[in-house]
């Protein structure tokens, strides 16, 4: 079966729209027609080289739309079935997955690479080179070949555009704030970076209770958007934040800080430190550049002395077989905005205009309608 979809062949050069060849799926595999995929920002790493993975791949690990064929021995789900694909899978049955850290699936080696659970790729091109999908998926392509294990059902009346969200952005910037940090009511927290993330780890702090919702970001638009989310307070740089905070809590800081920065540095890492109280904890979501070291912090008087914690996670912590459709649950309640998250939908064809817009700035989250 043949396929378009946005690949990266090379660090630094555009996406590269093409026609690939899809196999059938296999044993305990699920072809996807999807209808939406979400533009994270994780995939802009794939094309600056910041992260690295094995090239050429198919972008995309946020996606949503309908099984059209399944494999031998899926059980999961069956021809027909609205899904929501999470980039990390969980299969069930690993240690992981067994004692309720489903985002830490041994499943999830292989995302760098895309290949499946056999060693073996489903996307090939003209030249017979073998693509991987990024996070074992590639959304970014009409339709995939992914694991069983990467599908979570939903409801038939969600969506998919917000669904699709739910595949990464939404878990990771909820779950940061409810699982990986542990807000608590009546806490102050800081968020560093109101981007696609961090909009939703302010809207994790809302439900879980805070008290002051303090977000740093130097693009009014996103402040303006925080407010929107939750935000209590929005300052365009930590010095100006941190004066706020001291007065907010009398000297004693905040309880967290979260780092939801589209791309992470050491700088970031000092600010949140720096303005957490005792026993506070900072929260790392987002990842760096991989040449550079970003958690580089003086223990005596950043850690030590004031008893705090540095804390990093995977997918906010979440459940994917679980987490994804109390998300879902919370929206259709009118608890969780994820309507007010996207900013402007894009064709296949506008995928670098897409990610302009987001590296300029201009959208929150922006997604590819597959089809109207």
């Amino acid at each position: 079966m043949r396929t378009r979809a946005a690949v990266i062949r090379e660090p630094g050069k555009p996406w590269e729209l093409t026609e690939l060849e899809l196999d059938e799926p296999k044993t305990g595999e699920v072809r996807i027609k999807f209808a939406v995929s979400g533009m994270c920002h994780s995939d802009e790493h794939l094309r600056t080289g910041d992260s690295l993975c094995r090239l050429p791949i198919v972008g995309g690990h946020e996606g949503a739309g309908v099984v059209e064929a399944v494999g031998e021995g899926v059980t999961r789900v069956r021809p027909g079935d609205h899904v929501v694909c999470s980039f990390i899978p969980a299969c069930g049955t690993c240690r992981y997955c067994s004692t309720g850290h489903q985002n830490l699936c041994d499943q999830g080696a292989e995302m760098a690479t895309g290949m499946l659970s056999d060693g073996t790729f489903r996307f090939h091109d003209d030249a017979g080179e073998d693509l991987g999908g990024f996070c074992m998926l590639g959304t970014f392509s009409q339709r995939a070949v992914v694991s069983q294990a990467s599908c979570v059902k939903i409801d038939d009346d969600i969506p998919f555009d917000v669904a699709a969200l739910t595949g990464c952005g939404v878990p990771t910037g909820w779950g940061s704030s409810v699982y990986a940090a542990g807000v608590r009511a009546g806490d102050t927290v800081v968020v560093f970076g109101a981007g696609g993330v961090g909009s939703n780890a302010i809207q994790g702090a809302v439900y879980a209770g805070a008290r002051h919702i303090v977000v740093v970001d130097p693009v009014p638009f996103k402040r303006d958007k925080a407010k929107d989310f939750g935000a209590t307070h929005v300052f365009a740089e930590a010095g100006e934040a941190r004066e706020a905070v001291v007065d907010l809590t009398r000297g004693q800081l905040a309880d967290h800080a979260i780092c939801t920065v589209g791309v992470l540095t050491a700088d970031v890492v000092s600010q949140a430190t720096a303005i957490v109280g005792k026993g506070s904890q900072v929260t790392v979501t987002s990842v760096g550049r991989s040449t550079d070291v970003q958690v580089q912090l003086a223990a005596n008087g950043m850690l030590v002395g004031y008893q705090r914690n540095v804390q990093g996670h995977v997918f906010g912590m979440c459940n994917p077989l679980y987490d994804i459709p109390r998300l879902l649950g919370l929206y259709r309640e009118g608890r969780l905005k994820l309507d007010e998250l996207i900013t402007r939908r894009y064709t296949l064809d506008e995928i670098n205009d897409g990610y302009a817009d987001l590296d300029e700035g201009r959208i929150i989250r922006g997604v590819v309608v597959h089809e109207p």
